[in-house]
């Protein structure tokens, strides 16, 4: 017997997939950040979108973390950073 594919993931597929919780996914489905439609009374996301919300959602969480780093490199080392940047 030939296992497939689902089609559409839970909400607790979709935190598991995107390493968030359940209550993050729901906010994200209610900002629109996560394309969702209802089934019942739960939500689903289509298989197909999860690979381009992974992308964009895992982006911003870099960026941020990235932009914090920065900002801590600035706050701790901003005058020898200066001081190289002047020679």
């Amino acid at each position: 017997m030939r296992m497939e594919k689902k089609e559409l993931l839970s909400t607790a597929e979709v935190a598991q997939i995107l390493g968030i919780s359940r209550q993050a996914v729901f906010k994200k489905i209610k900002s629109g950040e996560i394309k969702a439609e209802r089934a019942g009374r739960s939500f689903v996301v289509r298989r197909d979108d999860i690979l381009e919300i992974a992308g964009r959602i895992l982006g911003e969480e870099k960026k941020r973390a990235i932009e914090k780093s920065v900002g801590k490199t600035l706050t701790d080392y901003g005058e020898a950073i200066r001081r190289l940047g002047q020679e």
